[in-house]
This record gives structure tokens, sequence and C-alpha cells, in this order.
């Protein structure tokens, strides 16, 4: 298959890269990803290329930041061999192996989740995910009822459920990242996760949850916070990531409103997460 490379220049970097794979990632059409010093590289199959598409991708993420992209054709190859070779596995603060089917088992680690990403967030490379993960080795989850919104791989749900969570629920919009939870749970013995495709709407009153947890972006987070609020136990934890450490104060200002307190927070290469207490 021929692929086509769009090379995207940015004159600003943050927020902005990673809202440009988030908007591309969910047309289904790119493959892959790569940062480069200047921007981002995106790889979709030449048949797949739509430069209307990425325009309005462009359009509606990048206000304020000036963008210049090329697009070149590549020599055909095996794409996948080429990705495996620059995918690498990440080690989470010493406790857990996040790694693809390709990359080699360890036993030296407490533990150990394999995931195959596809084009679903959460491999554990971005800061958001790393630290969720580290927010749910601190925490006590035995027999604890756990929904992960905006689940993506599902890496979150599975790493809860091998802590000893008892009902977990992992919930995201996208058909793709929904169908791939769904491999996921059940390549990693997790089976018994409930996967569901929806979004905060889709949240009802038949089951309240002792963690939410929301690694998503701002946005979404302050617009989704009451329907999180109206599905946490009381004394139960919001466990938020996807935003800077200057989006605190306003979700905090958010969190107060609905009766939350701020309990602690984490900050890792300029991207912040919190925990809030119902």
């Amino acid at each position: 298959m021929k692929y086509n490379v769009v090379r995207i220049k940015l004159s600003r970097i943050e927020p902005f890269r990673d809202l440009l794979v988030y908007a591309l990632g969910d047309e289904g059409e790119y493959d892959s990803f790569e940062n480069t010093e200047k921007g981002l590289d995106a790889y979709v199959p030449t048949e797949k290329y739509d430069e209307g598409a990425l325009r309005a991708a462009i359009e509606e993420n990048c206000e304020g930041c000036v963008v210049e992209y090329s697009v070149e054709e590549l020599e055909d190859r095996d794409w996948n061999a080429e990705w495996e070779r620059g995918h690498e596995a990440v080690l989470v603060d010493g406790f857990c192996w996040v790694r693809a089917p390709f990359h080699d088992h360890r036993d030296d680690v407490e533990y150990e989740i394999e995931i195959e990403p596809k084009m679903s967030f959460g491999t554990a490379h971005h800061a958001t995910t790393y630290m969720m993960m580290t927010w749910l080795r601190d925490m006590d989850l035995a027999g604890r009822s756990v929904l992960d919104m905006g689940c993506g791989t599902a890496v979150l749900a599975i790493l809860a459920k091998k802590r000893g969570a008892g009902y977990v629920e992992a919930v995201d919009v996208d058909e793709w990242a929904w169908r791939n939870a769904r491999e996921n749970v059940e390549r990693n013995g997790c089976g018994e996760i409930v996967c569901r495709l929806g979004d905060a709407t889709t949240l009802g009153d038949e089951r309240r949850f002792d963690v939410i947890l929301a690694n998503i972006n701002r946005n979404i987070l302050l617009n989704d916070m009451p329907a999180y609020v109206r599905t946490l136990k009381p004394g139960g934890r919001l466990v938020m990531s996807g935003f800077y450490e200057s989006d605190i104060q306003m979700l905090q200002a958010k969190g107060e409103q609905l009766g939350l307190r701020l309990e602690s927070q984490r900050t890792k290469d300029t991207w912040a997460s919190v925990v809030f207490v119902f």
C-alpha cells in the first residue's frame, strides 16, 4: 500500500500538535504520527488522503498558530514493520511495563500490560497517561468500582483491574477505540471489564463508582464533570488529566461548584493531572 506523509510545521508546538493528532486520528484515515522538532509527520494511505479534511482539521484546531504543511508520496514498503521499529515499550515509574505484542516480556516488574494501540490513545508514552497510571498505583482499588471515560486503548481500565478493582467499565465515544479496547482487555486476561460505546450523556443512574478516570481534554472535562459527579459515590475520587498546569484553577473552580474538593495534583512535561474527592 502506498502512503502519503503530511509534514506539518507549527509556529507553536503545544497544544496544537496534540490537538491535530486527536483530530486527524479521529477521522480514522491516518495510520500513525511522528513528532518532529518543528511539528508533526502524519501518515495516511495515499488513496485516503483528503486535502479538504486536512485543512478543516487545521482550521478547527489551530487558531492562533501558523501552520505550514507539505505532502509527499512515499515509496511502497512494509509500514507495519517500520512502525514496530519506531515504537518503544514504556516502563511507568518502575512498576508497570506497557508494551506492544512485538516487545519482549519482563519478569522484573509488578505489572505488565500488552497493548495493540492501532489508532487509539493510551500507550503510556504521553505524560497524561503516565500520570494517570501512577495515581492508580497509589490508590487502594481492591473491590472498588472504576469507570474509565474516554478509555482509548483501555490501558487504565486494565491496570485498575490488575490492581484489584471489582467492577470496571471502559467507555469511549469512538467506535474504533471501543473495538480496540475490547481487544486489549481480552489480550490481558481482563475480559470481565465492561466496554461500552458512548460518552458522558450515556451515564445512567443504575450504577455509581468509587473512582472515575477521565484523561480527555480540558473543554470536554469541564462540560462532562457534572455527569461524572452524578455517578460518583460519596467519598469517591475523580481523577483527570489531558490539560495543562495553567488549566488547574479553572477545573478546580468547576469542581468546587459541583461539591468536589481538590485533593492532589501532579505535573509532567507541562501537562497536569488532578484528583478530586466528592
